[in-house]
């Protein structure tokens, strides 16, 4: 199992066990607000779970119908999310504050809120150090936001930004419940509610953004393609190279498509024999290019071709 899944997994779990804790204290005070917030959790746990199916999914080989794979499809799953996350998660939130504050009523049982609160941001804190960790690993040289903005598998930094705005909305709720106790009134807890929903809402939007880039066709990293670039004119054989074109075509799946013109007087064995040492190296130093497109071009040729125009 990769540790992306991994993450996933826990994160189901996470979402899960604040589902039941929710329940339990909904089950003991009676609760409907505790109620409610338990079945947002449960949501929540399914909302996660499409992670796992897009991730699955993506694995699968290519076949006839799809001979680059089906990796990208990872990336719609996340859009799927976003959407989800937008719509439910943000969206009952956001109602369930404005009801609060509609129909104001006494804050039940603040303790029993107090101890869901608790085992919320110790469940939620899990997933998120994992994701966080496994971000910082893959960009060690970038900031956070950057490591986010540039990553190419979603199953990392869904969960962190969901995870995330958990926990900022289980400081808001905690915010809300002590500040509804000491004013005895449900307004402030109606009031976090909203909040919560507006942070939801925007990591929504971040996750939605993130996969329309990928599933239009993103390329590869920077570094991926200087490593590219430098590999081909580092070879003898070489004598220009056009800019490496770069798709990603799932997390750890790189399609790339480069024009390469030759020396002159290379037979076709000698450019047969550079074609298959440039693949090699650049699939020894960037194993994630799964697929690889050299065109060819001798300088007579170039020559030939540029006369004739």
């Amino acid at each position: 199992m990769s540790e992306s899944n991994k993450t996933i997994y826990v994160a189901i779990g996470a979402d899960f066990g604040i589902a039941v804790s929710k329940f339990v204290a909904a089950g003991f005070t009676g609760s409907s607000g505790m109620l409610t917030e338990g079945i947002h959790s449960v949501i929540d746990t399914g909302i996660t779970a499409l992670m796992l199916v897009g991730s699955k999914r993506s694995a699968k080989p290519p076949d006839s119908g799809h001979p680059f794979g089906y990796g990208r499809e990872l990336y719609y799953w996340t859009a799927v999310v976003a959407l989800l996350l937008f719509s439910v998660g943000g969206g009952l939130s956001v109602y369930e504050g404005i009801n609060r504050l509609i129909h104001p009523h006494t804050l039940e049982s603040p303790y029993w809120n107090y101890g869901v609160l608790l085992v919320s941001a110790c469940l939620s804190v899990y997933p998120f150090s994992m994701a966080y960790r496994q971000l910082r690993r893959s960009k060690p040289d970038q900031t956070i936001w950057r490591a986010i903005r540039t990553s190419k598998d979603p199953r990392i930094f869904s969960v962190l930004l969901v995870d995330a705005a958990d926990l900022i909305g289980v400081a808001f709720a905690f915010i809300g419940v002590l500040l509804g106790q000491l004013l005895q009134s449900s307004y402030p807890d109606g009031i976090a509610a909203l909040v919560i929903g507006l942070v939801l809402a925007s990591v929504a939007v971040i996750l939605a953004n993130e996969s329309r880039h990928l599933l239009v066709g993103e390329t590869a990293d920077r570094e991926v393609v200087d490593d590219i670039r430098a590999i081909v004119e580092a070879d003898p054989a070489v004598d220009r190279a056009h800019h490496p074109l770069t798709m990603q075509l799932g997390p750890e799946e790189v399609l790339l498509t480069l024009g390469i013109r030759f020396r002159e007087a290379l037979s076709a064995a000698d450019v047969g024999e550079a074609v298959d040492r440039m693949q090699q190296a650049i699939r020894e130093k960037r194993p994630e290019i799964k697929r690889i497109f050299l065109e060819v071009e001798s300088l007579q040729l170039h020559r030939e071709r540029s006369g004739a125009r």
